[in-house]
């Protein structure tokens, strides 16, 4: 099991993130996500059954998405956005790599440049070329 998981300190010395059980002292059975988190193994699986995908601690991908990644990528392909939109820039944060990326806006999804991950968020970006009141994102 050395070098073969991801440490994270202390990480059974907190409260399940779903049931806010003490997962040091639980009788349940707990899992160890790949972010490293724990969690209590029936917690993942209603996760699970909410089709919720991501740590709740760190909104990290619980497993490999690469299908669905797949999946998107011919949604996207097959939904052509209006022409107000076309040639829209929005920056984005990957939840799963941490990058930060300039991409085209499309209302289904954002896909993150670094890892290939729709694991996204978007965010304001770089202050040096956005107006803090949000004008200039109203005007162009």
């Amino acid at each position: 099991m050395k070098d073969k998981h991801r440490c994270v300190e202390r990480a059974m010395h907190h409260n399940c993130p779903i049931c806010f059980e003490f997962i040091f002292d639980t009788m349940k059975d707990i899992t160890v996500l790949r972010c490293g988190h724990t969690i209590h193994l029936e917690c993942l699986k209603e996760m699970e059954k909410h089709y919720r995908y991501t740590c709740p601690v760190c909104s990290k991908s619980l497993w490999d998405m690469s299908k669905l990644w797949s999946k998107i990528d011919q949604e996207i392909a097959s939904t052509p956005m209006p022409a107000m939109y076309q040639n829209k820039m929005v920056w984005i944060l990957c939840n799963d790599c941490g990058a930060n990326s300039h991409v085209q806006f499309h209302v289904i999804a954002h896909k993150c440049l670094s890892c290939k991950s729709y694991n996204t968020r978007q965010t304001r970006g770089d202050t040096a070329t956005t107006c803090s009141s949000g004008v200039a994102e109203i005007v162009s």
